[in-house]
């Protein structure tokens, strides 16, 4: 196995033990970052928007690919640690899972305040005016839509761009999280991060649609509805990625998601996605099981791209010389 190959396996795996440290997560130092950037580039246009998000994309971008020489040159060991540390820093699949389970223990034992402190940790929504089936169909939306963002994404850029790529993937996700909303303040600033996430999503999001379609029989849901509902409701969302994620998950697990959907800065008024019942308790932990089976094969279809591009590429090379 190639060292970009052994840094992703190692990567997944060290997430899947520790999860998001719990205290100065890189991501959270670069969110740092950037809001103190945000302090002296923010003006209400797109244009200073295009380059407040250029110019933390591209010093993310430089730094991961002078590590990843660095690595290189110090030999296999060297550079599979770099791809490792960085697939470990962007995924969140892990912490994605057990946050939904919490969220799924508390609905369960019908402590709604609690699953309200919690629900920030999954999603923007205003959990103040959410009752129980509310919070629910929240948490399953998010760990859809999370699935894609927090953990396919990062491992498809991982595959085929080692540690730039997956590194400036996880800056251009958390920039949309940050100013990419639609709010008074970032509808013209956040314009730039909005769609530069939708662009590095489009490809990890059918991905994931993909593998939901392909795992749904695993907890006991539907290929079929996964497919269709994707086909037939995702380009309704509008998210062109999100979309993507939740329908299939609906169509997966027979549900219905979608509707009014109250956010800090505005009340939404979503599609549905998905033609089944309301979500129940039930469904949001069969959501996690789906998350995480999900991850598990796209986990080891982005080691066996990695390990594929580097035989491809040390082929090209013995057929020059």
């Amino acid at each position: 196995m190639n060292a970009r190959g052994i840094g992703i396996a190692a990567g997944v795996i060290a997430d899947m033990i520790f999860g998001d440290p719990k205290r100065g997560h890189p991501v959270a130092v670069f969110g740092s970052g950037a809001a103190a950037l945000e302090r002296r580039t923010y003006s209400d246009d797109r244009r200073a928007g295009v380059l407040h998000t250029a110019a933390l994309v591209t010093a993310v971008g430089v730094m991961g690919a002078a590590a990843e020489r660095a690595g290189r040159r110090r030999g296999t060991v060297a550079e599979a640690t770099c791809v490792a540390a960085a697939t470990f820093v962007a995924a969140g699949g892990t912490t994605l899972c057990r946050t939904g389970e919490r969220m799924a223990d508390l609905l369960r034992a019908g402590d709604a305040d609690g699953a309200r402190r919690l629900l920030p940790s999954l999603c923007g929504r205003d959990p103040s005016v959410l009752d129980s089936p509310g919070l629910t169909r929240a948490a399953l939306e998010s760990i859809a839509e999370n699935t894609s963002d927090a953990q396919i994404g990062p491992l498809m850029w991982a595959a085929v761009g080692g540690t730039p790529a997956v590194l400036v993937y996880r800056a251009a996700n958390t920039l949309d999280a940050m100013i990419g909303s639609r709010s008074p303040r970032y509808a013209r600033f956040g314009w730039a991060a909005a769609r530069f996430d939708d662009l590095v999503n489009l490809a990890p999001a059918r991905v994931t649609g993909i593998l939901v379609v392909a795992c749904a029989p695993l907890v006991g849901g539907s290929p079929a509805g996964a497919w269709r509902a994707w086909r037939r409701d995702a380009a309704t969302h509008p998210s062109p990625n999100a979309g993507v994620a939740e329908a299939s998950f609906a169509g997966a697990l027979g549900v219905r998601l979608g509707g009014p959907t109250q956010y800090v800065h505005e009340l939404e008024i979503r599609p549905t996605l998905g033609d089944g019942r309301v979500p129940e308790v039930d469904d949001l932990a069969r959501a996690v099981r789906l998350s995480r089976a999900v991850q598990m094969v796209a986990a080891g279809v982005a080691t066996a791209v990695a390990v594929s591009a580097a035989c491809r590429s040390g082929r090209r090379a013995s057929a020059r010389w």
